[in-house]
């Protein structure tokens, strides 16, 4: 991507934009598909603006479909400049032309330039960084964000409820931190540690391939994840087989649940959600619905976990850590997806790679400080 930045940017003398598409096309052999230029590694729609503002319609939704597991980029040439955006499903507001028919079961309308958010949970719309855009938009599939922009277009029934904490509830919320300090101090802690590392090392080799040989962030999660939590060995042998053949991957049905993996030990009802973390790869792990966790955590004996397995397949390595969701640490990781909730839910969130990546390197400290954690709470189940 930053190669295809810098040849634009530096081709900024080139003001027609039929002149600029047809050198990137050729400096990066890309394929015509109507309005779209694409290749293995990206897909490009040029426009053109004469007073810099961008109103212009860019492309519909449907073929936008087609390209959304890649980055695609709008370059949008300008009498003084070529800017571009990343202009996937998840860098959507809305859609502005002829959606009212839009639906999940019925994909209508175009976007305008206007509709593409500029800026991502304080991170600019800007070349320097769409590869760390482009790493979260990958945690998120294209219906899911078919669902949330259907909501931004119509006034219809959301497809979710806002989970409704009272007070009971809220007392049970709040005192999460205790019962998560009291299982990390467990020893019960410390078996669903050594269960979930056996599980990584009988798949270790299948796991480093999954890591190194698939390119999507949301397949490749659901791969390894699977290998690690999944039930059905004859998903894990077929999925080692296409990673060792280079054949089609078997479908995975995702799980709707709050976490990968469920256990009930002696007064404790755990769920752990596993996360993954590719050394050399920018990723931002996607964390969870917060409904759906103020509901689990409004239930007596629940601790929710996270078991973050970093890998360095050039290294042949993989490390792990067993941490509370309201660890330190994990707290001043998340990222709130504000422009992602739908008008009827809270937000989505998601974690800072490099803070991960720093958690996973040190180890996990298992400090939970409760003011802390109890004010995060309260701050979630107010959002």
């Amino acid at each position: 991507m930053q190669e295809l930045s810098n040849f634009i940017i530096h081709e900024s003398r080139i003001k027609d934009k039929s002149k600029l598409a047809e050198a990137v096309k050729h400096k990066f052999n890309l394929t015509l598909d109507r309005k779209v230029y694409y290749c293995d590694k990206f897909a490009i729609r040029f426009c053109t603006s004469k007073n810099g503002s961008f109103s212009n319609t860019v492309l519909s939704l449907s073929a936008l479909q087609k390209y959304d597991d890649k980055p695609f980029v709008v370059c949008l040439t300008t009498p003084t400049e070529n800017k571009l955006f990343l202009a996937n499903s998840s860098f959507l507001k809305k859609i502005s032309h002829s959606s009212q028919q839009l639906a999940v079961d019925n994909i209508k309308g175009s976007f305008n330039g206007s509709d593409i958010i500029r800026i991502i949970d304080g991170v600019e719309n800007a070349p320097e960084n769409f590869s760390d855009l482009f790493a979260i938009h990958q945690n998120f599939s294209f219906k899911e964000n078919l669902v949330r922009l259907v909501e931004a277009n119509k006034s219809i029934v959301p497809t979710k409820e806002r989970f409704n904490v009272n007070e009971y509830m809220e007392k049970i919320i709040l005192a999460a931190p205790d019962r998560a300090n009291n299982f990390e101090k467990s020893q019960y802690y410390f078996k669903l540690l050594e269960d979930l590392d056996a599980r990584v090392e009988k798949y270790k080799t299948e796991i480093l391939a999954a890591a190194k040989l698939i390119e999507n962030g949301k397949i490749r999660g659901q791969v390894i994840e699977y290998l690690i939590a999944g039930e059905d060995d004859n998903i894990r042998m077929a999925i080692a087989k296409a990673l060792f053949d280079n054949g089609p991957l078997p479908k995975i049905k995702g799980s709707n649940d709050l976490g990968d993996y469920i256990k009930q030990f002696p007064g404790f009802k755990i769920k752990t959600d596993i996360k993954t973390k590719i050394m050399a790869r920018n990723s931002a792990p996607k964390g969870y619905n917060i409904d759906k966790m103020l509901e689990f955590l409004s239930e007596d004996k629940s601790v929710f976990m996270f078991y973050f397995v970093c890998i360095d397949y050039e290294n042949s390595s993989i490390k792990t850590i067993l941490a509370s969701v309201l660890q330190k640490e994990i707290i001043e990781s998340t990222i709130f997806q504000f422009h992602w909730a739908g008008r009827n839910s809270r937000n989505v969130t998601q974690f800072s790679g490099e803070i991960i990546k720093k958690l996973i390197i040190n180890g996990a400290q298992n400090n939970i400080d409760k003011n802390a954690a109890i004010a995060f709470l309260k701050k979630l189940i107010a959002s």
